[in-house]
């Protein structure tokens, strides 16, 4: 996987080719379908580091092509989609999408977020070995993964880094604007129903009984709760 690689998926080829124009000239290469029965089909070979997402696409939607590319990989998935009502932006997020943009965009604002999360890919391919244990529970930041009750976690990019954030700080009450900086890298424009979306399908994973839980902290956020 190179981490400048990036599939462009949308129906509207001037749209793509907008997109494609900016990331140029910021040194990413990108390759540009249209269809998702194409994007699905050409994922593998051209193994991006991440993807743009149009929701409306002819042969499969959005939502179909996210749904089976996270069956295979947990890459970055940016939605590209002309729908910005909030239950279009939830279903997306509860699919697996990482994050969403509202056409019609800022094509820099679009190009922040990309290099936002390469610098998160960079930051993981270059970090030193770190392990976090609790009971049942083990991460391997420098691999990238988590083993729960001896059994790898299949977690999408943002639910691994809201676990791992959580359990770096047991006890500690995390805010949902510090995790959204801290999982997404940037100030992000939406609202934080985004965090709440991914630590629900985060709790959905964690259904053991264990003698830790993530707690909702009202009006504040979330916690990594030791039960006594």
């Amino acid at each position: 996987m190179s981490n400048h690689k990036i599939l462009v998926v949308d129906d509207d080829r001037h749209i793509a080719e907008l997109i494609s124009l900016y990331l140029h000239k910021e040194g990413f290469e990108t390759m540009e379908v249209y269809n998702g029965c194409e994007a699905v089909d050409l994922f593998t070979a051209y193994a991006p580091f991440l993807v743009l997402l149009d929701l409306m696409l002819p042969g499969i939607n959005g939502y179909q092509v996210c749904e089976e590319i996270r069956k295979i990989s947990s890459v970055p998935i940016i939605m590209l989609t002309a729908k910005g009502e909030t239950f279009d932006k939830v279903r997306g997020l509860e699919l697996g999408a990482d994050d969403y943009i509202v056409k019609p965009f800022d094509p820099r604002e679009l190009v922040a977020r990309v290099k936002a999360v390469r610098r998160r890919y960079e930051k993981n391919e270059q970090i030193s070995d770190q392990v976090i244990e609790i009971p049942n529970l083990r991460i391997d930041h420098n691999k990238h993964i988590a083993i729960y009750h001896g059994q790898e976690l299949e977690l999408p990019p943002k639910e691994y880094d809201l676990l791992f954030m959580l359990v770096s700080n047991p006890g500690q009450p995390m805010s949902r604007d510090v995790l959204l900086t801290a999982c997404w890298g940037y100030d992000y424009p939406g609202d934080t129903r985004t965090v709440d979306v991914h630590v629900m399908r985060l709790r959905e994973k964690l259904n053991k009984d264990d003698p830790w839980t993530i707690k909702t902290v009202w009006g504040i956020g979330y916690k990594l709760e030791v039960i006594k």
